[in-house]
């Protein structure tokens, strides 16, 4: 699924390219990926908006229009937004939605076809509970090392499943809390009430570096992800225990190890972390 660094690349790309842009027409493939209203209304409401801007809040894509309408992206597991400069440019490529804009087109691409897409209003609450109650994003200021303890103490779930809590904090996902729990020397599965306030401070600089590296590289392609010119991100050169298991840990030599945790694939280092 991509995650903070993976939509956040999208949002950057995208922003500055269909910004004042007209949305001229909307071609629906999938209704079922529209999530609160028909596909009918939905490319109604929209046709004619003139896009302010694209937007992050955690792993959702705000897509702001200058009128009454807008509408919000979760990419889930496979989903992208590409732009389009010449049409047929990404053709065959599981495109479900186009937005044909006064210049270039915005395309919609998912592979498993499990992301969402919903008409929202363009100011105030919209609706949609998941991005209603998101926590604060993993690399604003409100996400604070001070916040960071507030939360671990008072919660006694597994670290890293109170770290996939959106409503906690914003934007993190299996692949960057596995490895920001390495670099912190945390052990995914240990309670959270039993963090230090020392290991909390360690573990918030870990998070902020691995979602840095993350965007540097243009995120990490494990899988399917491309970001909104087509390219694959590299960060997935720098992972040290995601997707590494029966490997040496690169600080210690120790085997990394693989388990469920909360039915969540993790990756650890048994000596490194505690």
């Amino acid at each position: 699924m991509p995650e903070l660094p993976e939509v956040e690349t999208i949002r950057a790309f995208l922003d500055e390219r269909v910004r004042g842009k007209a949305i001229t027409a909307v071609e629906i493939g999938l209704p079922r990926l529209i999530k609160n209203t028909t596909a009918d209304r939905f490319a109604a409401a929209l046709t004619g908006q003139t896009l302010e801007g694209v937007e992050r809040r955690g792993k959702y894509l705000f897509v702001r229009c200058r009128g009454p309408w807008s509408f919000l992206v979760h990419l889930r597991m496979t989903g992208s937004l590409l732009y389009e400069e010449k049409p047929g440019q990404y053709a065959g490529r599981a495109i479900h939605l186009i937005f044909t804009l006064s210049e270039g087109r915005l395309l919609y691409r998912d592979i498993r076809t499990l992301g969402c897409l919903w008409l929202v209003p363009s100011e105030g609450a919209t609706g949609v509970k998941g991005y209603d109650n998101l926590g604060p994003d993993a690399i604003s200021p409100d996400f604070t090392t001070e916040r960071l303890y507030d939360l671990l103490k008072g919660c006694h779930r597994p670290v890293k499943m109170l770290l996939l809590d959106q409503t906690k904090v914003a934007g993190l996902g299996n692949i960057y809390v596995d490895e920001a729990l390495f670099r912190a020397g945390i052990r995914p599965m240990r309670h959270s009430d039993t963090v230090t306030q020392k290991e909390a401070a360690r573990l918030h600089e870990a998070i902020v570096a691995v979602l840095q590296e993350g965007l540097e590289h243009g995120g990490t392609t494990i899988r399917n992800f491309i970001s909104s010119n087509g390219k694959e991100g590299q960060n997935q050169e720098n992972l040290r225990v995601y997707g590494r298991e029966g490997t040496p840990c690169t600080v210690c030599g120790t085997t990394i190890e693989y388990t469920k945790l909360n039915g969540r694939g993790t990756h650890y280092c048994p000596k490194c972390q505690s």
